[in-house]
């Protein structure tokens, strides 16, 4: 589903050597892609007791060695993914002597305890707790990021979670699971079933309501935390045509953020002429500059909130997304 601009192999086997894990006899093909025995050298495999159902969660964690408090990333993994699922934000968080975990949230999204669920929202913040309790933790410094599903977390972390989080990042994220349902029905992917199965519809007909408990797009936006908070928006260009989630998801839901905040500048917000350019054309609409090395084709931001249109696809850019939160 996901396309994720991975760091190369030399960079990770670095990461392993300065934490004198790369001997023994670690092969290239390990250090490569298999994610189990990567995790299993480099990070420590946590459970996590739910306090509302008692379900287990796991996680991978890593506790920075530094000697200072370090900032806390909760990387959320993505629609068909789990705690298990790769992730270059790791190595780059080992690298950089941050502290890191990577919680299971229910899995993949395709039973009634996932999409977002209220268990969903809760797990996360648990793991938070639980990072902030094993690790030194500068808890002015905790961010929460996350691509494609993980977006989707992401945006429903900012709306529900408890936790006192100073940023979030969500790459080419869904926020409206009734749009999504249609839009992947039309491609006839198998992510219209995930939807069916998170929101209990039977019959191949959608359950409209719990769809609609489960999209952050319909939720009631916690206006007073952006008092404290920023938010991120990211989505490729080119997702909906080349990838699985049209830019329309991002676009709305960030438009929905304005008006409840009852901004009154219309230039702040996505123009439905604005949106038609960009779903036409596909090219930008002004000089906003680069994110890395990708064009901006659209830039949109109020006070803590920011919405950017890139160059790109279905994806993340890591080193990007993580020199954005702890600067």
């Amino acid at each position: 589903m996901m396309i994720i601009r991975r760091t190369l192999s030399i960079f990770r086997f670095s990461c392993l050597l300065s934490l004198g894990l790369a001997s023994g006899g670690l092969s290239g093909q390990q250090v490569a892609g298999e994610s189990e025995e990567s995790w299993s050298n480099a990070f420590k495999l946590v459970e996590i007791k739910s306090a509302m159902d008692d379900h287990i969660q796991k996680a991978y964690f890593y506790a920075s060695t530094a000697a200072d408090p370090a900032p806390l990333i909760v990387s959320l993994h993505t629609w068909s993914g789990d705690y298990t699922q790769e992730d270059t934000l790791s190595w780059l968080c080992v690298a950089k002597g941050l502290n890191y975990i990577h919680p299971d949230f229910r899995g993949k999204n395709s039973t009634k305890n996932s999409c977002c669920s209220d268990l969903v929202i809760n797990d996360i913040d648990e793991s938070i707790t639980y990072a902030i309790e094993n690790a030194n933790v500068d808890t002015s410094r905790i961010y929460v990021v996350g691509t494609s599903g993980g977006g989707y977390a992401t945006l429903s972390a900012f709306m529900k979670s408890k936790q006192r989080i100073r940023k979030f990042s969500a790459w080419v994220p869904i926020s409206d699971l009734i749009a999504w349902y249609h839009e992947s029905s039309i491609r006839q992917n198998k992510y219209a079933g995930d939807i069916l199965g998170c929101t209990e519809s039977n019959d191949s007909m959608l359950n409209m309501s719990v769809a609609r408990e489960k999209s952050p797009v319909y939720w009631d936006t916690p206006v007073s935390k952006f008092d404290n908070a920023e938010l991120f928006i990211y989505t490729g260009i080119y997702d909906g045509i080349q990838g699985s989630v049209p830019i329309t998801q991002s676009i709305n839901f960030y438009n929905k953020l304005l008006s409840d905040l009852a901004v009154s500048d219309s230039s702040k917000y996505v123009s439905a002429y604005e949106k038609l350019q960009l779903l036409e054309f596909r090219r930008p609409l002004g000089d906003f500059g680069k994110i890395a090395d990708r064009k901006i084709f659209l830039q949109k931001e109020y006070k803590n909130i920011k919405l950017v249109i890139f160059e790109g696809n279905h994806e993340m850019l890591p080193e990007y997304t993580l020199n954005e939160l702890c600067d």
